[in-house]
């Protein structure tokens, strides 16, 4: 969809810089809109780059510094996660306020767009929020003016269709560019047999949850709160737990059927933040609810006379209500609950790697808000579906193989 990726989000940030065409009948000076400028601009540009370590190595390419690179060959992916993933928490409080709104319909609509597979229920509100969004862009900037009609380009006409396509041909996953493109290079890199290709490619449509090094050498002694989540889940799944001794072996990563891989705490914190593209924050589902969470490790626990995979995870608070509701549901801000919040999930009840970013690295913590310090924001990969049908799986880095003495990983059925 370069429609939103390039031509929606390239009208906007000149409108927002105020660097688009000003009529001679026209006045600059009028352009409440126009915040992205001078220190303001550059404030923004670093929150951008800022967020890169808290972005997984799954969302492929991060954004840079638009301040100093936006005219460098910027590309559309990096226009995607920036405009859509981050721009909701990023643009929060730095545009005016009746602007932001405006601008997180459409967020809203183009994230439930890239869905591989959408209700009848998404595709009216969808609809709804880009015909809103529509009539409120020729109210807020136009302004029925013949001097600003050079504002209203082909593509911001072109968002009233999108919804109606779907009905028409489905979601645009089917049918998007990032499917083929991707799909004709990584297919040819998977064919490693040129022997027996057909079998080779075969094997890319089976997709397993597998647990994967670093392993420890040995069980350890596990203490604190995470002994008690972890007796307390055997406990609710009728495990024997009289004699259980809290002795366990870690395991570091997770394979999702996504394709992504899954990290943990354990690991991860023994780097340093900037060699880190933080991948240990997951979207999971718990008693039926969607929540998001911080791994800690993985593990293995004999249950019903079977080892399931489980792992322990921090949950992160409820979000903003007040603020996801203002924000038509883009901003789902929370706070980090530590050590206050352990549980044990099975492993199977993960389905992405997200991230999860401090708000502190927004230009709003920048101004002195003191909440921004304590909370952080959730961003989802847009088009992880997409991703998924033209088979890219997430490479495992040559540093990911240390700390263990077994030689592969432990396939696990994801029935």
């Amino acid at each position: 969809m370069h429609l939103a990726s390039l031509n929606i989000t390239e009208l906007f940030l000149h409108l927002w810089r105020g660097s688009i065409e000003c009529d001679k009948n026209d006045d600059r000076s009028t352009w409440d809109w126009a915040v992205l400028q001078g220190d303001v601009w550059k404030a923004h540009g670093e929150s951008v780059a800022n967020a890169t370590p808290y972005l997984p190595g799954s969302f492929d390419r991060p954004p840079r510094n638009p301040c100093e690179k936006i005219s460098s060959g910027y590309k559309a992916w990096e226009f995607l996660l920036y405009f859509y993933a981050l721009g909701p928490a990023l643009f929060r409080g730095v545009l005016p306020d009746i602007y932001w709104r405006h601008y997180c319909k459409l967020v809203a609509a183009i994230r439930m767009l890239h869905q591989r597979s959408i209700t009848r229920a998404q595709v009216v509100l969808a609809h709804t929020y880009l015909t809103e969004f529509i009539r409120e862009f020729e109210e807020l900037y136009y302004q029925r003016r013949l001097a600003r009609l050079h504002f209203c380009r082909q593509s911001i006409h072109l968002l009233w269709h999108l919804a109606q396509e779907v009905v028409r041909v489905g979601p645009p996953a089917y049918y998007t560019q990032w499917t083929m493109e991707r799909t004709i290079g990584n297919l040819g890199e998977e064919i490693k047999q040129p022997l027996k290709p057909y079998a080779n490619l075969s094997e890319r449509a089976v997709r397993r949850y597998a647990l994967l090094r670093a392993r420890d050498r040995s069980p350890q002694l596990i203490t604190g709160p995470a002994a008690v989540a972890i007796r307390t889940y055997l406990q609710e799944h009728d495990s024997d737990v009289d004699h259980w001794r809290p002795m366990l072996t870690r395991w570091a990563r997770l394979a999702l059927a996504t394709g992504q891989n899954a990290r943990s705490a354990w690991k991860e914190c023994q780097k340093p933040l900037e060699k880190l593209r933080t991948s240990r924050n997951v979207k999971l589902t718990l008693n039926g609810r969607t929540q998001f969470a911080e791994v800690q490790y993985f593990f293995l626990a004999p249950i019903a006379a079977e080892h399931r995979p489980l792992a322990l995870v921090s949950l992160y608070s409820p979000p903003d209500a007040d603020l996801l509701q203002r924000s038509h549901n883009t901003v789902y801000s929370c706070e980090y609950q530590g050590q206050d919040s352990l549980i044990v999930i099975n492993a199977r009840d993960i389905h992405s790697v997200v991230a999860i970013v401090p708000e502190a690295v927004t230009a709003l913590a920048h101004s002195g808000n003191p909440n921004a310090r304590s909370r952080f924001f959730v961003a989802e990969k847009l088009g992880l579906e997409v991703a998924d049908l033209s088979g890219v799986v997430e490479l495992i880095a040559e540093e990911d193989h240390e700390d263990n003495e077994d030689n592969g990983p432990i396939q696990l059925d994801i029935t």
